[in-house]
């Protein structure tokens, strides 16, 4: 079942022009960069159900263009995915919901690829929080639109990793 848009953008004023936070501003919060930066802006903030909106302008110039697929290029589902994981991750470390020093997949659920997206959209990305445990992890809604057209949807946990954590190989 197709659920519920997060945000409906027809009662929104949004400026895809002049974003909120533009990649120089992403790049204050989220770590990523070169090519796993995977956001071009973010549009509209909503503390009240905290949530957010934001975009990816995909280009001919994407790292996954020449493999995936050869004379067809499809964005791999995964990319979509990371797409989401860092508006979410704009928005807890943005305003504090999580500790630790980066902001990792904790998991996902019910994750639906409905359309393919291809370059030279936009890939419209909406995210909300579901539950926070403070400092500990946070569950978000996700969803990704081209068009108008819902092209997937599901839920995400975060959790704080620390650069002084453990990691076993």
């Amino acid at each position: 079942m197709r659920p519920e848009q997060l945000f409906d953008l027809s009662k929104l004023s949004i400026n895809f022009e002049k974003p909120l936070y533009d990649l120089h501003e992403i790049r204050k919060v989220n770590p990523q960069r070169h090519e796993m930066e995977q956001l071009t802006g973010i549009v509209h903030i909503d503390h009240s159900i905290q949530g957010l909106i934001g975009f990816k302008d995909v280009t001919d110039d994407e790292f996954w263009i020449q493999g995936h697929m050869p004379g067809f290029p499809l964005m791999p589902g995964v990319i979509m995915c990371e797409c989401a994981a860092q508006l979410a991750g704009f928005y807890a470390r943005k305003f504090d919901l999580l500790a630790g020093d980066f902001l990792g997949f904790g998991g996902m659920s019910e994750v639906r690829f409905r359309l393919p997206v291809a370059p030279n959209s936009r890939l419209v990305l909406m995210a909300k929080v579901v539950e926070v445990r403070v400092r500990r992890r946070a569950e978000f809604a996700f969803q990704g639109y081209v068009n108008d057209r819902m092209v997937f949807s599901g839920n995400m946990i975060g959790v704080p990793i620390s650069r002084d954590s453990k990691v076993e190989i």
